[in-house]
């Protein structure tokens, strides 16, 4: 969990929860939340203060895939996507179909993911490798990536949805070089994600 906003802000009050638990809508209306939250199953998840290398990896996906991915796909960081009404989680990573230009857009529809990527932290271990892909794979996103922290170095694990069983399957674990032909042809160093001064150990 995040900082407690009541320590910080003695005047905030943590809200409370309507009959059923919050909506996807509700993101859009409930007053200062903090940047970030999620909603899942019903109820509103805070972001956690972000690591160095949650930092390095969002860095390095977002400007290396939009320098990749094709004309009539975009990289988005840090967006909600709108899964059902219940549900609206935000990967760290999106690679989505161009699909607006509404400039007050708040969240993507589901439907025109192609790639959704979680960098694990401490606090979402639980949520990156169980609930999120469950729930990305029952809204029919083809990718999913997962990326931990393995000693200050990136390791990635690459999911592709099967149709018929409308669930993830591994189709590889990437240490220093990730090459994928889909969503489109990828091919990343990982290494690049470690500090210069790892890079050359």
């Amino acid at each position: 969990m995040s900082v407690d906003p009541e320590k910080t802000d003695p005047g905030y009050r943590w809200p409370v929860p309507p009959a059923g638990g919050w909506t996807g809508d509700d993101l859009d209306r409930l007053p200062n939340l903090p940047p970030h939250t999620e909603l899942i199953n019903g109820s509103l998840l805070f972001a956690s203060p972000q690591t160095r290398f949650h930092m390095r990896a969002l860095r390095f996906f977002e400007q290396q895939l939009e320098s990749m991915v094709p004309v009539g796909l975009e990289v988005v960081r840090e967006f909600t996507i709108d899964i059902d009404r219940r549900n609206r989680p935000e990967p760290d990573v999106i690679v989505a179909e161009e699909d607006s230009e509404d400039p007050d857009q708040t969240r993507l529809p589901a439907s025109i993911v192609r790639l959704a990527i979680e960098v694990v932290s401490t606090e979402s271990v639980g949520r990156d490798r169980e609930t999120k892909p469950i729930k990305y794979a029952r809204a029919k996103i083809p990718h999913f990536w997962r990326v931990e922290n393995q000693e200050g170095r990136a390791v990635v694990y690459v999911y592709e949805l099967d149709p018929a069983t409308k669930a993830y399957v591994a189709t590889g674990i990437f240490h220093d070089r990730l090459k994928v032909s889909v969503p489109s042809p990828i091919d990343l160093d990982l290494t690049a994600i470690a500090p210069k001064r790892r890079r050359a150990e």
